[in-house]
Order: C-alpha cells, then structure tokens, then sequence
C-alpha cells in the first residue's frame, strides 16, 4: 500500500517537471570539438537522464564482471555449509537412534565441509562416545577447550569422562574450573556441592550454596533445607570433640528446619547434656509435632538420666497426646509401660495397632510383653514368629537404600538431603503366618484331653500291623528340654502329639529379606526375654 503511494507520487512529481519545462521555452548550446549542439531545454534533459542511466548501467555490468569470481565462491561455501550443516543434523539423529556407523560417517563429513566448528566437534565427540571409543571422545573435549566460545562445553564433557572412569579428583576439577569461567552453569556447581559434600567439607558445601542462591539456582526455601543439613551434618560429625561448636550448629539448623529429625534429636541430646531440660524438650516437641520419630521419643524419655520408669511413662504420655494418637506415639507409650511394669496399659497403647497386619517392631514388643509378664509362652513365641514376617517399619530410605540411620546425603548418588522417613516396599515380605491351634495355638490355655495309648506309639506307620498291648504300659517319652531354657510340664496333647522338628516357630534369623537391607536379626526363643530386649530396642 506505501509502495503504491509512493510510486504514484514520484509520477505526479515527474509529470509536474515535465509540464513546468514544456512551459518555460528556452535553448541549450553545447560546443565541443568544434561541433555545435543546440537543442531545447527539455531535449537535454531526456538526453541527460538517458545518458546517466547508461552510464549506471555500465557501471554495475563492470562490477558483475569483478565481483563475479568471489560470488560464484561464496555459492560453492554456503553449498558446503549447507551440506555441513545437514550432515550435523543428520548425525545428531544418528547419536539420538544408537546408529554408531551413520553418527561416525556423518560427524567425518561435517568436519570436512564445515572444518572445526563447534557443532561439529560437538558431533564428533558424541559419535565417539555412542561408539564407545573415550579417547576420541576427550580429544574432541580437548579441541573444544581450545575455543572460548565451546570451552565451558569441553570441559562438561571431559568431566562426564572423568566421572565414568572414576577419577573424582580430576572431575572436580573440570567443575571447578568451569565453575570460575561461568558461575552460573548449574551442573559444574552441582558437581562442586557433591564433590565437597563426600569429602566431608561441610562449610565448603555452606558456602557453594550461598553462592547458588545468590545466582538464583536455588529458590530460598530449598537453600534453607540444604543449609540445614549442612549444619547438622557439621555437628553430627563434631559431636564427640566439640560438643559446645556441634551444639551451636544443631541449634542453627533447627532455626533453619525445625522438622529436621536429626538437627532436632542431636540439639535435644546436648541440651540434656548441659542440664538445660527445658529448651531441649521444647526443640524436641516441636520436631515431633511435625513427624513422630523414634529417635525424638528417645532423646525426649531420657532427657534426665536416673529417672524412674514410671516418669518416663508420663514424659510418653506427653508425646502421645502431641502425636494425637499416632503410631510412634503408642508404641512410645508401650515401651515405657512396660519398662514401669504396666501391663494393662501397655496392651491398651499397643491394641489399635494390632487390628491390621502389625509391623516388625510391635510384634517384637508384643513377644517381649508376653516373655515378661507370663514367661517363656506359646504366645510369646508366636509373636517371635510373626514378627519375621511382619512389614517393615519406617526407616531412612536415600535411592533405593534402607539405613537405620540419617545421614546428610546418598550412598549412592550423593545427592544432598536424598534421605526420607518412609517404610521400604513390602513387596518381597511373605503373607503372615499363622499358628496351628492343635500345635501351638494357645499354650496358655488348657489342653484338650486326648485317648492315649499306653502300649502305641502316638506317631506309628499306618501299614503296622495291629500289636497286642503289653501287660505293662511303657512310660510316655519326655523330651529333654535345653539346658538353658528351664523344663515345662508336658501335657497329655504333646505326649500324645509330638511336634515335629519341622513345625517348629521359624527362627527369626531365617525371616524373609527387604530389599535391599536385611531386617535386624531376631534372637532364637530360647535367649531370654532381657537379651531380646536388648537386640531389638529402639529406646
């Protein structure tokens, strides 16, 4: 639309001229080389714009002609570069399928179209590594370097290389010299944080995460989480040497995350320490409003060593009631009646939790309130063996990995704060077994009377020929108990049925494995009730 206004005023401004020339007669006399040329005034001027169109016409056939070498040059390279550039193309699709022999065939070509460009050595060290060849992988990294423009590139890729042969030494230095060429590159400050976080550098990790935050690669609330670990990894590691620098850490980190089990537990444990009961249980309170955990409900029931069972048991109460009922609450409350002898009140904490399938720990308390209010009994027995088979209790879970205890970062990947409070999978847990009521059913309650032959064997082969009785009845066999496990009375239903060997309560120790950490050994029935307490308390 302005094209066509403008041609249409240049035309209107063209004929104006020509009209003001038509009405203002006049002659023009041109003298040269003794010719004369006379002529009007608008005849001359035709002739004189005629002449400077030929003249520019001239002009750019003689430039065509000079220019025309390096044109026809600048076609044959921007040829090349197109086939260059879909040589890249096609070979980073040839890198993407696993094809090894197109990416190699694709990445010689672009290097001979297109020289050392960058996406070509990028493509030569990407055919390289798909092939599998390393040393020609580093060598493009290295050429790489060379450049300003692809030497962060470079130096990614040779601390991918370095990281696959397991040289850490040499990876955290191409992170870290990347790291000071650009800051803001969020794999080489990773790599810097990990790198310092398995050397144990706990104040070198503080500082790379100011440094993050401060570039905005971390959002306030994350840097906060990871500050916390950080500090309270610092004082779990200073804990034995420099209570008094390991507490201010802890108190920092609670300050920080005041859920933070460990932070929370350690500050708790210290506090006690030094007799200050009061701060301490209220970091405690705090942390188990937030997430009930074993580890708060020991440090919170011997916050004052010496104390008898029965004031632990109110400081348990306390914790059930913050809990609101939850299940670390009630086995709290558990533990310690039984501990204060209050049985009633340590089968009412523990009644809830036994509708469903109960987990590990409250079938071991269960067999150690049956062991210490009646003795060695069926009863406890079967919780013995039902405990081997129970679901697993919460644990610290990190990258597939089962620990019993929080740690600061992955065993695996060393990713920080990858550790959760979570029960593992149950999935290779066995169905619950259960007792056969004419084995073991009820030990405590009083047998059945059964007709007993004196003369039989109670187990004799069904194709025995009938035996006459023999005038005197042979005694009924005993079996002799262990020595360690003081003798019962045997009654007429395991006279009459002996228990085979292989009926016996499976031996805990042979329970079924959670991937990918063992459950704790459980002690055979015939340790005492205190030994087991021992090897499976928590508290």
């Amino acid at each position: 639309m302005w094209r066509a206004l403008l041609f249409i005023g240049l035309l209107c401004v063209a004929a104006f001229g020509a009209v003001w020339l038509a009405d203002r007669p006049g002659t023009v006399l041109v003298t040269f080389g003794g010719y004369e040329v006379q002529t009007s005034v608008a005849v001359a001027s035709i002739a004189l714009v005629g002449l400077a169109l030929a003249l520019a016409l001239l002009w750019s056939a003689v430039s065509g002609l000079l220019r025309l070498p390096s044109r026809l040059t600048f076609a044959s390279r921007a040829r090349r570069r197109s086939r260059g550039y879909q040589a890249i193309s096609r070979g980073m699709v040839a890198v993407g399928a696993g094809d090894t022999i197109a990416a190699r065939r694709y990445a010689n070509e672009a290097e001979r179209l297109l020289g050392r460009e960058p996406l070509t050595l990028l493509l030569k060290a990407q055919a390289a590594q798909v092939s599998g060849n390393r040393e020609a992988a580093e060598a493009a990294f290295r050429q790489m370097m060379e450049e300003d423009e692809t030497r962060v590139l470079g130096l990614r890729g040779l601390f991918v290389e370095a990281r696959r042969r397991g040289d850490a030494g040499g990876a955290r230095e191409y992170a870290s010299e990347a790291v000071r060429l650009a800051p803001s590159a969020a794999w080489a400050s990773d790599a810097v944080l990990e790198a310092r976080c398995a050397e144990g550098d706990w104040r070198g990790a503080l500082d790379t995460i100011e440094r993050r935050t401060s570039l905005g690669l971390l959002d306030k609330a994350t840097a906060r989480r990871h500050r916390a670990v950080l500090l309270t990894a610092d004082a779990l590691e200073r804990a034995e040497r420099d209570p008094e620098g390991a507490l201010r850490s802890a108190q920092d980190a609670v300050k920080l995350a005041p859920d933070l089990v460990p932070a929370a537990a350690l500050a708790g444990k210290l506090l006690s320490r030094r007799g200050d009961l009061r701060r301490a249980a209220k970091i405690v309170e705090t942390a188990w409003r937030s997430q009930p955990h074993p580890d708060l409900a020991e440090v919170y029931l011997n916050l004052r060593p010496g104390d008898s069972g029965l004031d632990r048991l109110k400081r348990a109460e306390t914790l059930f009631k913050l809990s609101s009922g939850a299940p670390e609450g009630r086995l709290a409350v558990a533990r310690s009646a039984l501990e204060a002898r209050e049985f009633d009140r340590a089968r009412d904490a523990l009644e809830p939790l036994l509708a469903d399938r109960p987990t590990m720990r409250v079938c071991l308390l269960m067999s150690d309130l049956e062991q210490v209010e009646h003795g060695s009994t069926g009863r406890g027995r079967e919780w013995l063996a039902r405990a081997t088979r129970a679901p697993r209790d919460p644990a610290w879970i990190a990258d597939g990995v089962v620990s019993d205890h929080w740690a600061p970062i992955s065993p695996v990947s060393g990713r920080l704060d990858a550790f959760v409070w979570q029960a593992p999978p149950d999935v290779l847990i066995a169905p619950e077994i259960s007792m056969h009521d004419d084995v073991t059913a009820d030990l405590d309650e009083e047998p059945r009377a059964l007709p007993v032959s004196p003369a039989e064997p109670a187990q004799a082969p069904a194709a025995a020929a009938p035996v006459a009785p023999e005038p005197t009845p042979a005694p009924t066999p005993v079996s002799t108990p262990a020595p360690d496990v003081p003798a019962e009375p045997v009654s007429a239903v395991e006279a009459a049925w002996p228990e085979p060997a292989k009926e016996e309560p499976p031996s805990p120790r042979a329970g079924p494995v959670v991937f990918p950490v063992t459950p704790p050994d459980v002690p055979k029935p015939e340790e005492p009730a205190s030994a087991r307490r021992s090897a499976f308390s928590i508290w």
